[in-house]
């Protein structure tokens, strides 16, 4: 097995906000799942059949964590993982990735999580988690949560799994309460992923009623047309955008897949972005690689059509290589491929191994 290797961020973030003890406060804290990606080193072959693995750190937050990171952004994640060796590599990893630990907690009950992926391009990738009964990250309680952080932070972001059980539910309503008197303030941005994943709760319409609780408290909400049908009722782009307005967010973006991206503001903004081809190899971890992008966007203030731009190709570098969270790029490579350059250049050898493998 392989442990991939890390690569610093691009650059350091403007912001000079300190916190209490006069130290720079952070630019992005994400809440929510973290652990240990087993990726096969073989492609187009069940697990039965691999032979080696990568191990990575993944899960959605930790990757827009490090996606952000990338950019230079000083950037936490409010977490858990398990008092093990899996859960010392992750907090080993977030740090080599530019990603503070300081908000990670460690449980001595359950396991750190690890999953596993089958990779059949262009655009097959089972996913395999092993969380039960649960996993530190459902775990993290209020009282483990450092709220000066998260009112002090410019960007918050959460993820809809966080809201499918307690104690985990309760924490993340309760970042959302502690965000409230910054919801209208400039430069600060309360992002929900409606990252729906079946496994993690009892039906669709037990996600609904939590999205919908926490729609209200939220400025943007980021998903693809089957995760907006969960929270509003939407699978339509733009009548799911709408939806999405009407619940009480102030940008609502929402991934078409082969289509692109659009994202309409309660302004009345409306801006479509067309998809950037690539190769695919493995598509999971490119909606984390578009969050990270995007959240660079909104703390540098673009505008919207060059912050859905860079997101795309964001999301479209990581889907050309093979793991997720040291898969992030660089704005040097996002913008190396919107100039119609190639960002894996220096990883021509290695993918051209996974491709063939994949084309047997």
């Amino acid at each position: 097995m392989t442990s991939q290797p890390a690569v610093p961020a691009e650059h350091h973030g403007e912001d000079g906000a300190q916190d209490g003890q006069g130290r720079e406060g952070l630019e992005v804290l994400t809440f929510g799942r973290a652990g240990v990606d087993v990726y096969p080193l073989q492609v187009g072959v069940g697990l039965e059949d691999v032979e080696t693995f990568g191990k990575y750190l993944g899960g959605t937050c930790a990757n827009v964590a490090v996606a952000a990171a990338r950019f230079g952004h000083r950037t936490g994640i409010v977490t858990g993982v398990g008092d093990d060796p899996f859960g010392r590599f992750v907090r080993r990893a977030f740090r080599e990735l530019g990603v503070t630990d300081e908000h990670v907690v460690t449980n001595h009950e359950y396991a750190t999580p690890v999953t596993f992926c089958e990779i059949f391009p262009p655009d097959d990738f089972p996913l395999y988690f092993y969380r039960k009964p649960t996993a530190p990250d459902l775990q993290v309680a209020p009282s483990e949560i450092d709220f000066d952080a998260v009112r002090g932070t410019r960007l918050m972001w959460l993820s809809v799994t966080g809201l499918s059980e307690e104690p985990s539910r309760e924490s993340h309503f309760a970042v959302l309460d502690a965000r409230a008197p910054l919801r209208q303030a400039q430069g600060r941005w309360t992002v929900l992923d409606l990252d729906y994943r079946p496994m993690f709760w009892e039906t669709p319409g037990h996600a609904t009623e939590q999205i919908q609780r926490a729609l209200p408290s939220v400025t943007v909400a980021v998903g693809n047309r089957e995760e907006c049908e969960v929270a509003v009722g939407e699978t339509e782009p733009e009548r799911a955008a709408d939806a999405l307005l009407a619940a009480g967010v102030e940008l609502a973006v929402v991934k078409q897949g082969p289509k692109g991206v659009l994202a309409k503001t309660r302004s009345g903004e409306r801006v479509e972005a067309p998809p950037i081809p690539v190769r695919p190899l493995n598509g999971l971890g490119a909606g984390d690689s578009f969050g990270g992008s995007l959240i660079h966007g909104l703390l540098e203030g673009w505008p919207l059509e060059k912050v859905l731009r860079y997101a795309n190709a964001a999301g479209a570098i990581v889907a050309s290589r093979l793991e997720c969270s040291t898969a992030m790029p660089t704005q040097a490579e996002i913008e190396t491929l919107l100039a119609g350059g190639d960002p894996n250049e220096r990883l021509a050898d290695s993918l051209a191994v996974h491709f063939a493998g994949a084309q047997r």
